[in-house]
Order: structure tokens, then sequence, then C-alpha cells
């Protein structure tokens, strides 16, 4: 083992001791940061709200044991209202997600301000819910994870603020939390961590509506930036080709249904980009775009039967498109660097057709995919990612504020 590695095993010994065995409360607020910061009076009503509304439920038992930490993780980077309790990086106790797909499929994609103003709605029932299905209070939380970035601005002020608030009334640590990594650690929240099935270094690929970027992941906390898309993200892409297509919101389901059983007739493009790990998408949304409207499709989404049959096949061969570049791409990178895995994270590696051809592609190197409500915008990844990425080097300040085009690297 490196000294690198040592130092870091070291401090993360350090601070799981400072969770073993019971704590009084004047204790744990000694833990939380001192620095000062002001609340707003709505958000300071809502949490007396939820404090006073939660059952008191001690899981600790009496005299000296092994206590485990538990982290809420907030996620509101985009459309999802998320929490979840997560105990040591792993176990998640529980997980909520508040879906907004119904509020923005009328507009075929996500309107920021009402995504915003879903938020402020739904914050404090969701971490209430995730609280009450851990059979926990919020006095057994030992710290606050919260994605900062990147994400919608608006809708990532509300998560901030509220775990801001949180972590200052009840004097916890507060952890701000890089989405993308987010969805990287949420391969470890499904039991068995990724380093027991193989050891770093893994690729990762994160492929979401707002992102696509391989990373090669040396070890907890050390990322190095591979290749990212140049213009759309293939979430992003897929969104649109099915808006083109009449197939509905969000995309990539729809997409995904509409392939189903197609054996496409013809190839859509391709963007390579030779000797590069970045990805491109917009070449590909332009020609579903340009072949669906000389076929007729793009007047109204009443279609004959026959039109019908021309859009799932566009659709399958668009899917065809996106997977095979994403697989290609990611197993280049594996090559490259001599990994010993594949992490695959975000909403579009819910895709059925990417996972198989993923699997085929890798030819017997672990390929970990988290489970489909691990794969959308959840609390639990943020929980995860706290765990190993920030408890070890210690707590942000109140004065934590949002970095909507936040990157790894």
């Amino acid at each position: 083992m490196s000294k690198e590695n040592s130092a870091a095993g070291e401090a993360q010994m350090k601070d799981r001791e400072r969770w073993c065995s019971c704590e009084n409360e004047s204790n744990r607020r000694k833990r939380g940061n001192k620095k000062g910061g002001q609340q707003e009076v709505p958000v300071r009503r809502a949490l007396h709200v939820l404090n006073s509304s939660l059952s008191n439920v001690c899981l600790c038992g009496s005299g000296r044991q092994e206590k485990t930490m538990k982290i809420l993780g907030i996620e509101t980077s985009c459309d999802e209202t998320a929490a979840a309790i997560v105990e040591d990086g792993r176990g998640a106790i529980s997980n909520v997600i508040a879906s907004q797909v119904d509020l923005h499929k009328p507009y075929g994609g996500i309107v920021p301000e009402v995504a915003s103003r879903e938020h402020l709605l739904k914050i404090i029932p969701v971490i209430k819910e995730a609280v009450n299905n851990a059979g926990v209070d919020l006095k057994d939380i030992d710290g606050i994870a919260v994605t900062y970035g990147p994400g919608l601005a608006g809708s990532l002020l509300v998560g901030v603020n509220v775990a801001k608030s949180l972590a200052m009334s009840l004097g916890l640590p507060l952890y701000g939390v890089n989405h993308l990594k987010g969805h990287i650690y949420a391969a470890w929240v499904m039991g068995d961590p990724p380093e027991a099935k193989a050891a770093f270094p893994f690729v990762c690929l994160v492929a979401s509506g707002g992102h696509t970027e391989l990373l090669l992941m040396r070890n907890y906390r050390d990322f190095i930036l591979l290749g990212q898309t140049r213009d759309d993200a293939a979430g992003e892409a897929l969104d649109k080709a099915a808006r083109i297509l009449g197939l509905g919101y969000p995309g990539g389901p729809a997409i995904q249904k509409a392939a189903e059983g197609v054996c496409p007739k013809e190839q859509m493009p391709r963007a390579w980009l030779p000797g590069s790990l970045d990805f491109s998408f917009s070449g590909v949304k332009t020609a579903v775009l340009n072949k669906a409207r000389n076929l007729g499709l793009l007047e109204g989404n009443n279609h004959t039967e026959a039109q019908e049959t021309t859009a799932r096949e566009l659709a399958a061969a668009f899917q065809e498109s996106i997977v095979d570049v994403l697989v290609n791409k990611t197993i280049a990178a594996v090559k490259k660097t001599g990994a010993h895995g594949v992490i695959m994270g975000g909403g579009v590696t819910a895709n059925l057709l990417l996972r198989e051809r993923m699997a085929i592609a890798a030819d017997g190197l672990p390929v970990i995919v988290p489970s489909p409500n691990l794969s959308v915008d959840n609390g639990a990844m943020i929980a995860a990612a706290a765990y190993f990425e920030n408890v070890p080097v210690g707590p942000d300040g109140l004065d934590l504020d949002i970095v909507p085009s936040l990157s790894i690297g």
C-alpha cells in the first residue's frame, strides 16, 4: 500500500472512531460546524414542523458498542426531490424520491422554474418520510450531505439551504457533495462494494440528462477525467429524439419502449472522434430530426400505423447509435488505462440494451451498475459519496454555496 493510501486509510479510521459508543447530544453538537450563517424564516418554520412531528426512536441501546454512522443525504439538483439515510456509506435504510415527471411532461422537458418551486413544496415532506421510514429520529443522524453542484441553480438552492439549516439547528457536520461523484458512489449502496469484485482502478461512465463523462477512479477521492461530451449529453439527446418522434417524456424510457422487438433497417451516424474519449451526440440528434421531417413525422403526433412503425424503427436505430458509442468509448478507456472493472451511473445507465451490451463487451471484467432506483437522482448516492469522499477530510462550513457548473477534476 502506498504512503498516500496508508495516510488516507489512517485518517478514515480515526474519523470512524469518532462515531463509536453512545454519545449525548451536547457532544454531538460539539462536532457541528461553528461557522455562522443566517436561516430564512420560512426554512426555520419548516424545520420546526419537521423536528416536532417526527417520533423519537433510539436505536443505540445502552452501554458502549460500535455505532454506525448515519448520514442524511439530500438531492435536489434537477427534477427529483430526494432524501435518504445511509449507514456507513453502504446500507440505505431509507430512500425516498419525489419525481416531477408528470409536471414537466406537457413541456417535453424540464422547466427550471417549475422544478425549483416543486422542490420547495416537497423537500420537507420527503425528508420527514425518509427519517420515518428509517425508524430513527433527527437526533440519531450523524451528518447532513447535500448536492451543491452541478445542476439547476434554483433547484440546488433549495436543497443546500435546507441542509445548512438542518446542520446548524442540529449541530451536525455538513457535507457538500458533487452530484457526478454521487452517481458513481451509488454502486456502493447496493451491498457488496465494487472493490469486493475487483481492485481499483475502475473506469466510470456517468450518463444522464445533463452529463456524459468517462472517469478513471484510482481510489476513493481520486478521479481523473478521461472524456466528456462536447455538446449534448446522452440523456438530453434521448429526450430530444423522443420529442421529435412524438414518443413522449422522459425520452430514455420512451425510446427503449418504442424500440422493443424492433430491428432497425438502417443505421444512424456515430461520432467516434478518433484519438479521443470524448462524446458527441448532436449529430445523431440532427439526423433523427432530418429523417423525421422528410417522412412527415413532425406534423403532429397523430401518426398513421405506417408512421408509427417508422417512428419505432428510427427510435431503435437511435438507441443503437447511442449505446454503441457509450459502450465502445468505455471499453476503449478500460484498455487504455488497464482498469479492472467498469462502474456505470446516471439515469441513462438504466437502459437495458446498454447494460447488456456493456456486459458483453467487457468480456468477463466486472460491470457494476446500480439498480434502477439508484441510477436516477437519489439521496442515497449523495449520503454514500459523503461518507467516502467528505467525512475523511472534514465537513464544509455553513457558507457552502451552490456551483451549478461543478465538474470533476
